[in-house]
């Protein structure tokens, strides 16, 4: 069976077996090393409040969150393209 990518989609190189993390948007479990992170800046506070207050000069803070997808999740949210064999081959090309 042909390979698709020559690292089968992972980043784990030759480290042995990756952890196993559980997708925040369907909940399956995936690899660490397949996993794809998106990190957000993200208010604690109620946007209508936040709006409020920074109208007064008040500085909000945002804590960075991070939100985990499988390739499915993430394609499906547009987070991840579907690429075709020579947009692959570009990148290959490339490095």
């Amino acid at each position: 069976m042909p390979k698709k990518r020559k690292s089968r989609g992972r980043a784990k190189g030759a480290k042995g077996r990756d952890s196993l993390l559980s997708c925040d948007g369907c909940g399956r479990l995936i690899p660490r090393g397949k996993a794809i992170k998106v990190t957000k800046d993200q208010s604690f506070l109620d946007p209508q409040l936040a709006a409020e207050l920074e109208k007064k000069g008040a500085r909000i803070i945002k804590a960075p969150v991070t939100v985990v997808y499988c390739v499915s999740c993430a394609v499906f949210r547009g987070i991840r393209k579907v690429r075709s064999e020579e947009e692959r081959e570009k990148e290959k090309r490339y490095f």
